[in-house]
């Protein structure tokens, strides 16, 4: 008799968490970084989130997949930081 192997755990509670992490961290360049700095600390915090996602997945332990895992982290992350960017840089310029 043998023994069925345990189902794959989901590995997207970690890819939201980077995203979450993400629009944190937006949210907090916008609002402590001044306007001209703004873009070079995005991409700052962009590479923070591609260190956390690794650090995320490798938590996690399950080797299938976290190629795939790792790159929809990122590119989420990319995706929400540059509509929080897109917004912070609509406010500046209609701010005056």
């Amino acid at each position: 008799m043998t023994v069925p192997g345990l189902a794959p755990r989901g590995g997207f509670g970690g890819i939201l968490a980077v995203w979450a992490a993400a629009a944190v961290v937006a949210i907090v360049i916008g609002l402590a970084a001044p306007s001209e700095w703004r873009a070079a600390w995005m991409a700052v915090g962009l590479a923070g989130c591609l260190v956390l996602s690794f650090v995320v997945q490798l938590v996690v332990g399950h080797a299938e997949g976290f190629l795939r895992r790792i790159a929809a982290s990122v590119i989420g992350a990319f995706v929400v930081m540059g509509l929080i960017g897109v917004g912070l840089g609509l406010a500046s310029l209609f701010a005056g």
